[in-house]
């Protein structure tokens, strides 16, 4: 019995899959974005003021992994390697010695010190994507900003997943009182201005992705939770249910085991949709100022100098590309995945 269980279990994950699968919009739309997330998750390799390798006087340094000081290719100071220092790069570039930097050679953080324009300074061939208004080069801060709205995005999904579904759990299986006096305190909650406390706190408050994820967190919740509320509400009162209590089995049992599987449908269908909706909030606040410190790579920030800054459109254009396709990317994989676990089908 329980093999059969197992196999028909399987076959039911196996039958979304290949829904999913038929959706070709979808299927591309999660593949891109996970190499896209992939890809981000090495931009220290891709893009970094730092070499890769430097091979000088017969001997191997590997700057991405360790600092040297500068005495140790020739320089005057026991002080951290410029690698662009152009007394530098000529130590490491003659007399047989090479150094390979990333495809990028720009960190997030490192200033131009060559630019021969004002800043910011419009795409060149040494920065592709030009630079901001402090001379940091876009496309490593685009890489860096996209890798921190991602992750920021999937951790606030998390949390928000995690508290509604054990929210919407109580107040579906118990019901009742319960349900009331957790529905009434819901309605407060929500109520509350978020905005001004963004505000508030960010005034008291040294701004750090921290601080926003459990601002953030402390409402992401309730929407997720009336819909997990109303699958256990309905399952309550299934046959299943019922043969699990006259068994004596605990309510915890019940919750996790036989009613939590059968609830997750909205759950997994509403988890792209949400994650776009963290992004966006990531964004909005970063733009208003209100979200990660100024030296944090932000999409956000990209969008403000864009604004602040109309004649140099390198900045809002690329920026607003890679935030658009983010979202769009993951709406494409929403809807592929409504339609995987949709129960009609």
């Amino acid at each position: 019995m329980e093999m059969e269980r197992k196999t028909k279990r399987i076959s039911v994950t196996r039958k979304r899959w290949i829904r999913f699968k038929k959706n070709r919009r979808g299927l591309v739309a999660l593949v891109v974005f996970v190499t896209l997330f992939g890809v981000s998750l090495f931009a220290e390799v891709l893009s970094n003021d730092k070499p890769l390798l430097v091979h000088y006087n017969g001997q191997y340094y590997y700057p991405f992994w360790q600092s040297y000081p500068e005495t140790t290719f020739g320089g005057d100071f026991a002080t951290e390697t410029d690698y662009r220092d152009p007394f530098i790069h000529d130590q490491l570039t003659r007399d047989g010695n090479f150094v390979i930097f990333p495809p990028n050679p720009h960190s997030f953080n490192s200033i131009n010190q060559s630019l021969d324009r004002p800043t910011p300074a419009p795409p060149s061939a040494d920065n592709y994507l030009g630079t901001d208004d402090r001379g940091r080069d876009v496309l490593a801060r685009l890489v860096y900003g996209f890798r921190i709205s991602v992750l920021f995005g999937v951790t606030l999904t998390a949390l928000g997943m995690l508290l509604g579904i054990v929210a919407g759990a109580v107040q579906g299986f118990f019901g009742g009182r319960v349900d009331l006096f957790c529905q009434r305190f819901i309605e407060l909650w929500g109520s509350m201005p978020e905005l001004y406390l963004l505000i508030i706190f960010a005034s008291i408050f040294e701004p750090s992705i921290l601080l926003l994820l459990v601002l953030l967190s402390m409402f992401g919740w309730m929407g997720l939770s009336d819909y997990v509320r109303a699958e256990f509400l309905k399952g309550r009162n299934m046959e299943y249910v019922k043969a699990a209590k006259a068994l004596g089995v605990n309510n915890f049992t019940i919750m996790t085991r036989h009613l939590l599987p059968n609830s997750m449908t909205p759950v997994i269908t509403f988890l792209p949709f949400r994650m776009s909706g963290a992004i966006l909030a990531l964004t909005s606040l970063d733009f208003l100022g209100l979200g990660v410190p100024p030296s944090t790579p932000s999409l956000g920030e990209l969008l403000a100098q864009g604004k602040a800054n109309i004649d140099a459109w390198w900045l809002s254009l690329s920026t607003f590309v890679v935030l658009v396709g983010t979202l769009v990317l993951l709406i494409f994989i929403g809807e592929a995945l409504r339609e995987a676990f949709d129960p009609r089908k």
